[in-house]
């Protein structure tokens, strides 16, 4: 039988070296267009996790490409982890969009962001517009990064906010100073708020890692957005994926088919 899509590994140039991304297309005849969603994964993770691949998945029997992608210093992509910031990601983002706008068979672009990659994906949107981004999915968007840096903490981890370290280990990555100061500063839903596409937030009331009330205040600085708010479920969206990705899903085909 043959495949929904075409899969193809690619090397995307980035603003720090070569990002790693995976593409899957429908199979379309000559002149046909589609349209595109980027997927952005969180801190520490890969284009290769969870939920992206369940999205991507649920996109490929709607005939919708998507592109998911390492992050520099993350997965397969070029860079150091330790000199990875959130502005870092942000030119990323913007590369990758430029790849992908360039494509002669996409018609519109999406983001969907997990975590910090939801963050990224946010305010991109809100630096491009929704003349260039049809519309945004974020996946449990980790706008408190900004408060966490302030009060100086990462993932359990503590420090001095006012004298930052030259790397703060986590689990087993380095996390740079660079990567602490410009969160100190990021205008995130200032910049995230100039977006008036459609918006689908999604969080799980469990999430102890970014409260959901983040979400709630995305949800207040947006023009055109809705918020699920899901009981059992944390930050990684497991226990409930099947209700995560249809959610996306339906979201992504009223926007873009």
């Amino acid at each position: 039988m043959q495949e929904l899509s075409i899969r193809e590994s690619l090397i995307i140039p980035g603003p720090k070296g070569r990002l790693s991304a995976i593409v899957h297309k429908p199979r379309l005849k000559e002149g046909e267009t589609c349209p595109m969603v980027v997927l952005m994964h969180g801190f520490m993770a890969n284009k290769r996790m969870e939920p992206l691949r369940s999205i991507v998945q649920a996109l490929d029997e709607n005939g919708i490409a998507s592109l998911r992608f390492d992050f520099d210093g993350h997965g397969r992509s070029d860079g150091f982890f330790s000199d990875m910031t959130v502005l870092s990601e942000i030119d990323d983002a913007r590369a990758v969009y430029a790849y992908v706008a360039g494509l002669d068979y996409v018609d519109k672009v999406a983001f969907v962001g997990h975590s910090q990659g939801g963050v990224v994906a946010g305010m991109v949107a809100g630096e491009l517009g929704a003349d260039k981004v049809s519309c945004l999915v974020q996946l449990a968007a980790a706008a408190v990064l900004k408060d966490d840096a302030l009060h100086g903490v990462l993932m359990g981890r503590r420090y001095d906010p006012n004298h930052l370290p030259d790397h703060l280990r986590v689990f087993f990555h380095k996390v740079g100073r660079n990567y602490f100061a410009v969160a100190q500063t990021l205008p995130i839903f200032e910049t995230s708020a100039s977006y008036e596409g459609p918006v689908c937030l999604i969080h799980g009331k469990e999430d102890a890692i970014v409260p959901y009330s983040y979400s709630e205040q995305y949800k207040a600085c947006y023009k055109n957005g809705e918020l699920h708010l899901l009981d059992k479920e944390n930050h990684f969206l497991k226990k409930r994926r099947r209700d995560v990705v249809a959610i996306a899903t339906e979201f992504l085909k009223r926007n873009l088919l």
